[in-house]
């Protein structure tokens, strides 16, 4: 008995490759199916045509359009995101000009423990 050769059927390439072309030929048949309405209602086919490929070119350069702002988005959050991995926060001024070691509030003459939720302060412990 002569074994057949079998396709190798199991490979994602391959069934996704048959998924498109599936895909492809569901639509082709539904844009003729569009089309033969439209000349089913009156309209002459190049102009179905015609006005098929407009709906396809504006929905191609919506698509775009969004696309576009995406990755507009996601360079700048990569790009905050460097910096923030980048930045030299000690070294660095607040916007009120104080360095970092001045900036510590237990340091201030107006600290007292019970505004903020910090450790017991040994300089505050009621005797």
């Amino acid at each position: 008995m002569m074994q057949i050769a079998r396709r190798p059927t199991g490979q994602f390439a391959h069934r996704l490759g048959r998924a498109a072309g599936r895909s492809a030929r569901w639509l082709r048949r539904r844009e003729r199916q569009a089309i033969g309405w439209l000349v089913a209602e009156g309209l002459p086919a190049p102009v179905a045509a015609a006005l098929l490929w407009i709906v396809k070119l504006v929905v191609v350069a919506g698509l775009l359009y969004v696309a576009f702002w995406l990755a507009l988005l996601l360079g700048f959050a990569v790009a905050a995101a460097w910096v923030a991995g980048h930045s030299t926060e000690q070294d660095e001024d607040d916007f009120l000009g104080r360095k970092a070691e001045e900036r510590d509030h237990r340091k201030s003459i107006f600290y007292h423990p019970a505004s903020y939720n910090d450790d017991p302060d040994p300089r505050f412990e009621d005797d």
